[in-house]
């Protein structure tokens, strides 16, 4: 499938939701940890084979806002294993030459879990090839009612003018700034939904869902998802006949 591809045409910016841990873990009679620590073979395949084709951004959604509500089992097996998989990983990002960046409400990640997660980061900052952003404690809401906060501070401050902003300007005080909005956003699981995931920047991006369960996202995967996305015609509002002209 990969060499039905046209290389010419990849997405800059990928961005994924993984879901499907718990169901597949159901399906094995297994705890929904287990579909979780199965998950990272999964995390392996698909930022390799974007690495490969030249994505410049791969963002998984990783950890949402709303996850703090399961139970609390759960959620300490999900940030114990976080601070394994970092720590485990890292060299291969270094091996790769990927970076490691992430957004989301960080502060409210248990601190050893942001000591790992900054160290990460912080060792992996001179690479030159794919970022991968890591959204943890993250929410599109989220993401917009604090880029709506500061906007408001500053006008509050009186160094800006309401009539100064643009979406331009909100763009750059999301936790995306400097990030190109997303081209393409793969949901695996076969749910039909965007789970409050960079709600502003998916405006026009194109939608792939798979009945994959995530623990099972292989290569193959991700190039049948960019074969539809290849496939489309991406208009920004305009009509076909406008960007044949």
């Amino acid at each position: 499938m990969k060499e039905k591809l046209d290389l010419t045409n990849i997405p800059r910016h990928i961005a994924v939701i993984m879901d499907g841990n718990g169901r597949w873990a159901k399906q094995k009679g297994a705890a929904r940890v287990f579909g979780h620590k199965n998950a990272i073979k999964a995390v392996r395949e698909v930022t390799e084979g974007a690495a490969e084709l030249g994505v410049e951004y791969l963002t998984l959604y990783a950890f949402s806002t709303e996850n703090w509500n399961r139970p609390k089992l759960e959620v300490t097996a999900l940030m114990q294993l976080l601070i394994k998989t970092i720590r485990k990983e890292t060299e291969t990002l270094i091996k790769n030459n990927v970076k490691l960046a992430a957004i989301g409400n960080l502060e409210m990640l248990p601190g050893e879990c942001q000591k790992e997660l900054q160290e990460a980061m912080e060792i992996t900052s001179s690479n030159t090839g794919m970022t991968l952003v890591l959204a943890l404690s993250y929410s599109g809401r989220w993401d917009i009612t604090q880029a709506v906060k500061a906007l408001c501070q500053d006008v509050k401050d009186g160094v800006l003018d309401p009539e100064m902003i643009t979406s331009e300007l909100v763009a750059q005080h999301l936790n995306t700034t400097g990030i190109p909005d997303p081209e393409l956003l793969i949901r695996t699981s076969g749910e039909l939904r965007i789970s409050n995931f960079l709600l502003w920047q998916l405006a026009y991006t194109e939608l792939f869902f798979t009945e994959t369960l995530w623990p099972d996202f292989r290569k193959e995967t991700l190039y049948e998802a960019l074969l539809s996305y290849q496939l489309r015609e991406r208009r920004f509002g305009k009509t076909s006949e406008q960007l044949v002209k």
